[in-house]
């Protein structure tokens, strides 16, 4: 049977729902459903009909009913559930409800939904401060809890923003010594006389200002970890002290004559490939065996997109708590952004990124036009002609497809930002370029 014909005015809300909230369901204050987005079907895989008790469609008679518990009480709510009436594996929705009017005055909700995989397999993990669902960075935790316990040197290998001190602290915290001490410094953030003093500490009179003997890094990592980030960037000069504190497991302060015993983990991480830099002439060789006796490599943020939906939503639900704004949603367009984006600054770029959006847009939904410009800066893509056309010049070719190309060009081949330009949604656009015949 077909279900019923909507009203052309709540067709209409539904395409707007889809388009700002993807799947998603408005409820009237007597929770019943006043219309659905078209995506809930594909979602759920069966019609959600105006007039029903949403708390019935969703839940049905499961024990657990924390959704219609909120609804009923008027509260906000975030939850996953199974998917009801599911064929097949069970498979799984979240659902976060926003309440519509005000507390005394409840008008209804939105309801968005999203998938949530299916009921067996391992969803999202927290480990020791990072967020995923991704099997690469569940395989490195591992590495990470076994190389823990072993008291050897680990270098970690990463891009800028990736984690990689985040990795390190999980290596103390998990390791024999991690009621001791964890110390860290960039080693590419100091000037070459700086760092040293820095790291093994001056006695008294060892240049001018030095008015006490002062304990080094090293000194103060003791029965600890010492995290040295960016080791690549450490002077030749200092890689060869640095080499003598390993080896020798003592640490002379520049000025002094006699060395004092340590006993310190050593963890390194860089964004840079250490053999190279060594055929380079910048690294020693011998302090690259040194330090890099366990790798472990994180992978970035761009080879596990399905980590920037998780990592966005927690993220927001940090923010919220602190920010005047309070963001309930990411909007189907403004997710699309994010996930076609490379993040060279990895999960540190997108935090930055949500941190712009909470302070430039307005409102609960998190939409595209709150995203830096920089995310729409993509390379110029070629554009071609299938029709003969592409030999003629410009003021030969068709209006619209001149009208277009020319929106291209100004946008460096971005479609969405060219749809802006000439006034017409995404998909026409795409439609348009279709029946013109103009590839990307």
């Amino acid at each position: 049977m077909k279900p019923e014909k909507l009203d052309p005015s709540l067709a209409l809300t539904g395409d707007a729902l889809a388009e700002v909230a993807g799947a998603s369901i408005l409820l009237d204050a007597d929770l019943r459903i006043v219309v659905a987005s078209p995506h809930v079907r594909a979602l759920l895989g069966f019609d959600v009909p105006p007039g029903e008790l949403a708390p019935k469609v969703l839940c049905g008679t499961a024990p657990k009913r924390p959704v219609a518990e909120a609804l009923v009480a008027g509260k906000p709510v975030l939850a996953t559930i199974d998917v009801p009436r599911a064929v097949g594996p069970d498979r799984r929705i979240t659902v976060r409800s926003l309440p519509l009017g005000t507390a005394d005055h409840r008008s209804g909700f939105l309801l968005l939904l999203s998938d949530a995989g299916i009921a067996d397999e391992e969803g999202p993990v927290l480990f020791h401060g990072m967020w995923t669902q991704d099997a690469g960075m569940k395989r490195m935790f591992r590495i990470v809890e076994r190389v823990a316990e072993d008291d050897v040197t680990v270098l970690v290998r990463g891009e800028t923003g990736a984690g990689k001190e985040l990795v390190a602290r999980a290596l103390h915290e998990l390791s024999p010594r991690h009621q001791g001490p964890f110390v860290a410094i960039n080693c590419a953030a100091l000037p070459e006389t700086l760092l040293e003093s820095e790291l093994f500490g001056h006695a008294r009179g060892s240049f001018t200002g030095a008015v006490k003997d002062t304990l080094g890094l090293v000194q103060k990592a003791h029965k600890g970890t010492l995290f040295l980030d960016e080791v690549a960037e450490m002077p030749l000069p200092l890689q060869a002290k640095l080499l003598r504190v390993i080896e020798t497991r003592t640490v002379i302060p520049v000025g002094a004559r006699d060395p004092i015993p340590v006993d310190v983990r050593f963890v390194s991480a860089t964004h840079r490939a250490l053999r190279k830099e060594v055929e380079a002439g910048r690294f020693r060789a011998d302090l690259m065996y040194r330090l890099r006796v366990i790798p472990i490599f994180l992978p970035p943020l761009r080879e596990r997109p399905g980590d920037i939906r998780l990592l966005c939503d927690k993220l927001i639900e940090e923010f919220n708590a602190t920010r005047r704004r309070r963001i309930e949603h990411v909007s189907p367009a403004a997710l699309e952004v994010l996930l076609r984006y490379d993040f060279p600054g990895n999960v540190r770029e997108l935090k930055n990124v949500l941190q712009y959006a909470y302070a430039i847009g307005d409102g609960p939904i998190l939409l595209h036009s709150d995203l830096p410009p920089e995310l729409f800066e993509t390379p110029a893509e070629t554009v071609v002609l299938n029709t003969p056309t592409t030999a003629s010049p410009p003021g030969d070719l068709d209006p619209d497809t001149a009208r277009i190309l020319r929106a291209l060009e100004r946008t460096g081949g971005s479609r969405e930002r060219a749809a802006q330009l000439l006034g017409m949604s995404r998909v026409t656009l795409w439609r348009r370029m279709r029946e013109l015949g103009i590839q990307r």
